[in-house]
């Protein structure tokens, strides 16, 4: 099993230049103590992953700070951009970090973020797929044009290999569709279960197989994470954080509320939070936190992504990270 280090940040209570200490202060770990990747969002016009609107920007100062950790956008949207513009973007990133970068592209879902391409909601999900291609061409050094535009290519030249995934929310045909590309893919347990997740697995595995790309595929899963030697007090730390971060996650801006308000959006979100701290997260002490691991790898995942700046205090989920990071060890051959 990999590890890798995920962020989709709150952005309430982060005072002015401190809102990427956790990102670079635990990409700086990663880096160090065998994690494989630190992903990074692209979010729009939300204060939930909002600090994060350009993966590429975030993913350039990573690269400064780290040696040997992959960089991974998890996701570009990449119906929102020009394929030229994400894989020169990239490059830029790939160059600073010698060839550690990994793109996951998603078609989008909230049509509010379209405001930077009007008439691409539509057909997002075709356009998602045929940039797989065009950015592979690119990569390669190959010239590129449409509709009589001129042939241009990608300056600076990359200098590693495009490692690519596709983000999906929980529907099979996206599984099918990474499969036939040859990507890898990038997904969560929002919309479905690990047993859910298994089956589409095995539907995924099948399309790879199929397309003749070189070994089985690449599955990543994001788990909502916070390791700690207690199993209660990692719950304990970690439910009321949770709770507010998946709150925030459904208020379209950050905005006062009275109590009573507050108070059913905490009852509706809850059974999802008990979900994340008890079964479909890393949340727990080592025990559990190798239950997890075990049912992820027996459903055929291959990376767990953590999910760690859910609202935790940083300093404390620094710390924690020593205890991922030797359930880490434990689960990975090095």
């Amino acid at each position: 099993m990999h590890f890798s280090l995920f962020y989709f940040a709150e952005d309430a209570g982060h005072s002015t230049g401190n809102r990427y200490r956790l990102l670079l202060d635990g990409a700086r770990y990663a880096d160090r103590s065998g994690f494989s990747a630190v992903w990074i969002p692209e979010r729009h016009f939300h204060p939930v992953g909002g600090i994060y609107p350009n993966p590429a920007v975030v993913g350039a100062a990573v690269a400064a700070v780290t040696e040997r950790v992959g960089i991974r956008a998890g996701s570009v949207v990449a119906p929102l951009h020009h394929p030229l513009r994400i894989a020169e973007e990239w490059s830029v990133v790939d160059n600073l970090s010698r060839g550690r970068i990994g793109l996951s592209l998603a078609s989008g879902w909230n049509q509010r973020d379209f405001v930077l391409n009007p008439t691409g909601f539509e057909t997002r999900k075709e356009d998602t797929l045929s940039s797989v291609d065009v950015l592979r061409a690119l990569w390669l050094g190959e010239s590129w044009n449409e509709d009589g535009s001129p042939h241009v290519g990608v300056f600076p030249r990359p200098v590693g290999p495009l490692r690519l995934w596709l983000s999906a929310a929980g529907g099979v045909e996206t599984f099918r569709a990474a499969g036939r590309a040859g990507t890898g893919v990038l997904t969560h347990l929002v919309k479905q279960d690990m047993d859910e997740l298994a089956q589409k697995i095995l539907e995924y595995r099948k399309a790879y197989a199929a397309s003749g790309a070189p070994g089985q595929g690449h599955v990543t899963l994001m788990l909502h994470t916070f390791v700690d030697p207690d199993q209660r007090r990692a719950v304990d730390t970690a439910r009321a954080p949770l709770e507010n971060y998946l709150v925030g996650a459904l208020t379209p801006t950050r905005r006062a509320v009275d109590d009573q308000t507050r108070a059913k959006a905490l009852a509706a979100v809850r059974p999802a939070a008990d979900r994340y701290l008890f079964s479909d997260g890393l949340i727990g002490g080592p025990e559990h936190g190798a239950l997890v691991v075990d049912r992820c790898r027996q459903s055929g995942v291959d990376e767990i992504a953590c999910l760690i700046d859910f609202g935790v205090d940083p300093d404390t989920v620094l710390a924690g990270l020593e205890h991922l990071n030797e359930l880490r060890a434990a689960h990975t051959d090095d």
